[in-house]
């Protein structure tokens, strides 16, 4: 397990008698981890919409939800690991201050790297004066009961809210990869997609469903499509994104960790494999663990279609995978393959 200072700074209240016990408290964007596990019977209710930290939690014996938590909940504690997207984070804290209700208190922890002094603020701005410990690189804030700014919460609790973007053709929201936009890498293997593929297909990582719209646009004789996404945020938005392929194209979303391997066989595959964590760690065996995954998913003569940072480590496990690989474009800082079983 990975070292999480943010998950270690978090706790320092109550460690060091500032704070009551967060018994029964809840976590938003909870993380498992040796921090946490203290608290183990303290009757979290854990917060987390990413499918491995999910995992990671429920193995550790902690309750998680992935839908977001919202009143008439209510909790004298609420704990929170911001999201690193600005209007995301606000957002979570906004929702934060609702479930805590007036008798209740936020705290809230991130690296100094990844916002923290922002995170003060927005904390400060919604509830007055914070309570303030740094250590391991991070700061904790937590609110004191009973200060609420009601009029700035109702402002940021919508900050998140799926929107139509692309001039309305599709919703997203922020926090997703590239929420408010077509990535270049994503482009440059939509544009080098053929339009004889047929069969099952899958999306490896589909985010909002940019690539799968444009796989099923430009293949007609394609007739189900299952997409995988770790964040469970964004499964209704796929839901509805696709939904304007039906009836021709029966469509299945799955809240997944596909490095954990799916269960399912395909006749086409396509994929822009994430290449960091959650916390932004850089990556590359996700990248490669997905390679190895699309190949072990795909019917024989299958095709994998994918993209990545041109810098990224992924020819040689192509190479050692598939039969056969061939890069469909090289440009802007990626390559697109294709790559058949």
């Amino acid at each position: 397990m990975h070292a999480d200072p943010a998950l270690d700074a978090l706790f320092l209240p109550f460690d060091e008698g500032l704070l009551p016990p967060p018994q029964g408290a809840a976590f938003l964007g909870a993380r498992s981890g040796p921090a946490l596990q203290r608290w183990a019977q303290a009757g979290l209710t854990c917060e987390q919409d990413y499918r491995p930290a999910a995992t990671a939690l429920e193995r550790a014996g902690f309750a998680v939800v992935a839908d977001e938590l919202v009143p008439p909940a209510n909790f004298a504690t609420v704990l929170v690991l911001p999201p690193r997207q600005r209007e995301q984070a606000r957002a979570v804290l906004a929702r934060a201050m609702r479930l805590a209700g007036d008798t209740g208190r936020v705290v809230a922890c991130a690296a100094n790297n990844a916002g923290a002094r922002s995170m003060q603020d927005d904390l400060a701005a919604l509830a007055g004066d914070v309570g303030v410990l740094s250590k391991h690189k991070c700061r904790v804030a937590w609110t004191q009961p009973g200060h609420v700014d009601d009029a700035r919460v109702d402002a940021w609790l919508t900050l998140d809210a799926p929107r139509a973007i692309l001039d309305g053709d599709v919703e997203s929201r922020p926090g997703l990869f590239a929420w408010d936009r077509i990535d270049v890498a994503s482009a440059l293997l939509a544009a080098h997609l053929p339009s004889d593929l047929a069969g099952r297909a899958a999306d490896l990582g589909a985010g909002w469903g940019y690539l799968a719209i444009e796989l099923l646009s430009r293949n007609p004789g394609i007739t189900t499509l299952d997409a995988y996404e770790a964040q469970h945020r964004a499964l209704p938005l796929l839901s509805r994104n696709l939904a304007r392929f039906a009836p021709r194209v029966a469509v299945d979303t799955h809240w997944a960790d596909v490095t954990a391997g799916l269960d399912a066989r395909f006749d086409v595959i396509v994929s822009n494999p994430p290449f960091h964590a959650d916390d932004r760690t850089d990556r590359p065996d996700l990248g490669r663990r997905f390679i190895e995954v699309a190949a072990a998913a795909l019917n024989p003569g299958g095709r994998f279609f994918m993209v990545a940072n041109r810098h990224l480590p992924y020819e040689a496990t192509l190479a050692s995978t598939f039969r056969d690989v061939r890069v469909l474009a090289d440009a802007k800082g990626f390559k697109a393959f294709e790559a058949r079983r």
